[in-house]
């Protein structure tokens, strides 16, 4: 289906309804892309906690299967600018199937892999599929959604990832176990195809003439602000998914997949709730508290090393955690495509996700030095840092009028 030429087609965020009909959330576009966005979800975290196994099978070492899921990281941050840019020039329909593709091909591919190196190969070519495939997806999802109703839509949108985390890995893990790897590739692969069909039915809007002729850049400017402050709150989670699970055991608490049923359950609680207070109250009313509950879901990690029950702080923990990055992520989201226009959304999103990913990879990175250095105490007390460093440069840099975003 081609994309429709032109200023609206109905459903571009920050143009309101045809014909000034009410302010609609859940058309037809909205409903495909969010269960597009929840197969591809969970169709990509399925792999997550299997591939590093995968790796260890075909004879790689911990440190190699540490580099498999490293170069995938790298790859989605490289191709982020270049899939917003050509998002914006080539159309959101082109960018999107064509990194579904790249994905569906990667993941299929696995099955025939013999070796790590080549391993190493696929990760990097599957994720720049991932990064064009879900830049693409948050770019049509905010096209989707009525500019009044931006930050709850996108609330919305992003409790189909959260659902699809809290699901795929457990049953990635039940695959491998129970069927083998081909199973779980070939699972994988076709929620991919069936993501892809769904993509085929979206009415997507195409621009003009006119905003097809205005050159565009690999990065948003008027992104920059939420995009930094994405960047210190992923690095608070880089902490969390990549060290929790052997500061669970250093804390002699085997299993700790309930932390993020915890999370993921607070999440989807969380992001329609502050997305709704975003739209009609502005954004200080939400980012602060959000910040706020980072910053103290940081410390309760840290205080749990000295607590009787470690596990009931650690799952306290989860819960804040949860609420705090459900009310700040669709916010900060909001806020950098708000009032970008319809020909440099491909590009906010570009610079938006690329700082979210830079703040795990980053984050993982460092916090990984400060735990073989000082232990995971202290590097859930250093974690507290850039979340505070975030609710600063909101407070005195990044804070932004909102009267536009609730049509006042």
């Amino acid at each position: 289906m081609p994309e429709k030429t032109g200023k609206n087609n109905g459903e571009g965020a920050g143009e309101g309804p045809a014909q000034g009909g009410p302010e609609k959330l859940w058309t037809k576009n909205f409903v495909l892309i969010v269960l597009a966005n929840f197969i591809i979800f969970f169709g990509f975290q399925m792999l997550m906690p299997t591939i590093p196994v995968y790796a260890e099978k075909l004879g790689g070492s911990q440190s190699e299967a540490g580099l498999v899921m490293g170069i995938f990281a790298i790859s989605a941050v490289l191709i982020r600018p270049f899939a917003g840019r050509a998002i914006d020039i080539y159309g959101r329909k082109v960018v999107f199937l064509l990194g579904l593709a790249v994905f569906f091909v990667s993941v299929l591919a696995y099955n025939w892999l013999p070796t790590v190196l080549l391993l190493v190969l696929f990760r990097l070519i599957h994720g720049f599929g991932w990064g064009a495939s879900s830049t693409a997806a948050g770019t049509i999802a905010a096209d989707t959604i009525p500019r009044p109703r931006l930050t709850e839509g996108m609330g919305y949108y992003g409790i189909a990832s959260d659902i699809a985390m809290a699901l795929a890995p457990a049953y990635g893990l039940f695959l491998i176990g129970s069927y083998g790897f081909p199973v779980l590739f070939f699972s994988s692969g076709a929620a991919t195809l069936l993501a892809i069909i769904l993509a085929c039915l979206i009415a997507y809007r195409g621009a003009s003439r006119t905003e097809r002729a205005v050159k565009t850049a690999f990065f948003e400017k008027a992104a920059f602000r939420p995009s930094l402050l994405m960047f210190f709150v992923t690095m608070t989670f880089g902490a969390i998914v990549s060290f929790l699970a052997l500061y669970a055991s250093h804390l002699g608490i085997p299993n700790i997949g309930i932390f993020f049923t915890f999370y993921a359950l607070a999440l989807m609680l969380s992001r329609p709730l502050f997305g709704r207070l975003a739209d009609r109250r502005g954004f200080d009313i939400v980012l602060v508290p959000g910040m706020l509950a980072i910053l103290m879901a940081m410390f309760l990690l840290y205080r749990a090393q000295v607590s009787s029950q470690p596990l009931t702080i650690l799952l306290v923990a989860a819960v804040v955690y949860g609420f705090g990055f459900g009310a700040v992520q669709p916010s900060l989201q909001a806020m950098a495509v708000l009032n970008v226009p319809f020909n440099r959304r491909g590009a906010a999103n570009g610079t938006f996700y690329s700082a979210f990913d830079l703040g795990i990879g980053l984050g993982s990175g460092i916090w990984g030095v400060v735990a073989d250095v000082w232990g995971f105490s202290a590097m859930y007390l250093g974690a507290t840092v850039p979340a505070l460093l975030a609710l600063l440069f909101y407070l005195f840099l990044g804070r932004r009028k909102t009267s536009e975003h609730q049509g006042g």
